[in-house]
């Protein structure tokens, strides 16, 4: 990993293995990680793009969802992973997640005859922005730009748009930056605001009631400054999978005793690792010239180690099932 200041000098490079044996760091493109997961399952076990309009509990205890094309579907179990605004976190009565005041650029640059740059992490810093970016495959590059705001403010979609104003906000910066940008195909590149939301205990609803239960970013929305959105995620559907393979052949009120022995065992995982990425950002993005001077020339360059900072990623995952063949 490496950090430079907004004119390109250098503040620190770290490699992640001397900081810490067990780290292991991979950039992996959202598209190439679904379909792999989405492979291992028969073809018709996955139907994409079905958006969910209403869903709503029958006397028997199963739910009925429908969808917003009118399919309609009868379900004993309902796994809520439907994303940061999730109609089903909305149903079982959770907040819409909050607004933390600062707002990304994200895309993914393409070179066609193979991208530039070594395995390595870079972070840019300035004031009240930043940015980063890093090799997802040997010609795609992911980055992003990060910038205070007030509001969220208009949503725009249109790239042409979004391009030049993620190029006006760094364009004094590293030319390899405002390169990737241009090297941005259209449908790539969006802008979002960033959220979060805080499960408070005794406050927060629980993530299951009766049979269903949330995952991921429908129940635990977290901003990106830890990098462990997906990684939570994952680790969610590892420890559900755990709880309901013995539960889900023993009725309903086993199922629901393992979704509820889920949420308690998550809750001290993802609520602390919320709150920290929500302060890890408001750090970065100080504005104050004082206090990014002494970030850049002091804290990063003298301060930081890498390896207390990266233990909150080191998740030990068991298998969850033992198949003899």
């Amino acid at each position: 990993m490496v950090v430079k200041s907004e004119d390109g000098r250098e503040l620190r490079s770290f490699r992640f293995k001397d900081e810490d044996e067990r780290q292991e760091v991979r950039a992996v493109e959202r598209k190439i990680l679904l379909e792999t997961l989405a492979i291992k399952l028969p073809s018709a076990a996955v139907r994409f793009s079905s958006g969910l309009a209403r869903m709503e509990r029958r006397e028997n205890g199963k739910m009925l969802l429908e969808l917003v094309d009118g399919t309609r579907l009868l379900a004993k179990i309902v796994i809520g992973c439907d994303g940061i605004r999730s109609p089903v976190a909305k149903w079982m009565g959770f907040s819409e997640p909050k607004y933390v005041g600062h707002c990304a650029f994200r895309g993914l640059g393409f070179y066609t005859n193979g991208q530039p740059f070594e395995p390595r992490v870079n972070y840019v810093y300035g004031r009240g922005l930043r940015a980063g970016y890093v090799p997802v495959s040997p010609t795609k590059v992911y980055w992003f730009i990060c910038f205070n705001s007030p509001s969220p403010g208009p949503k725009t979609i249109d790239p042409s748009v979004l391009k030049k104003q993620a190029k006006e906000l760094v364009k004094n910066w590293p030319s390899e930056l405002l390169n990737l940008i241009d090297l941005t195909p259209d449908e790539t590149i969006s802008k979002t605001p960033l959220v979060d939301r805080w499960l408070w205990p005794v406050i927060s609803p629980p993530p299951s009631t009766g049979t269903t239960v949330l995952v991921g970013d429908a129940w635990h929305p977290m901003t990106p400054n830890l990098g462990q959105g997906a990684c939570c995620a994952l680790e969610d559907a590892v420890i559900l999978s755990r709880k309901l393979v013995n539960a889900i052949n023993s009725g309903p009120k086993s199922v629901e005793d393992a979704m509820k022995s889920y949420g308690i065992e998550r809750w001290p995982r993802v609520f602390p690792l919320t709150v920290r990425a929500n302060l890890v950002g408001s750090l970065l993005q100080w504005e104050n010239p004082v206090v990014c001077s002494v970030r850049n020339n002091v804290v990063i360059p003298k301060l930081v180690r890498l390896g207390p900072i990266l233990e909150h990623t080191n998740f030990e995952c068991e298998p969850s099932l033992k198949t003899n063949f």
